[in-house]
């Protein structure tokens, strides 16, 4: 299993809103990502900067290049490109972390 981290900027004062969207997410999109390799995938957010911190282990035959082909993702991608930084297609913009420390 590889572990990546990623960062996304999301929209002042949606905090409460982002939270409860994923808290409510759909079954066929966690089923999509699960599909796709994805596991253990958390999101985290620095209320200071709104900036949202993603974590998120995937298998090495991960098919997760291919999730914004599916109308599941772009779907969500619609849904929540009012309240977080997309792209002009409605994915959301992602900055690649690179790992610096892993205490195992």
């Amino acid at each position: 299993m590889e572990k990546i981290a990623f960062k996304m900027m999301l929209n002042p004062g949606q905090a409460t809103e982002y939270k409860k969207r994923h808290d409510e997410i759909w079954p066929a999109l966690s089923a999509l990502l699960k599909d796709a390799g994805i596991s253990d995938y958390s999101i985290f957010l620095d209320e200071e900067t709104n900036i949202l911190f993603a974590v998120l282990r995937r298998t090495a035959d991960h098919k997760m290049d291919a999730l914004p082909n599916h109308e599941i993702m772009q779907r969500w991608w619609e849904f929540m490109g009012d309240i977080m930084e997309t792209h002009d297609d409605g994915s959301p913009v992602v900055v690649r972390l690179n790992e610096m420390f892993h205490l195992p």
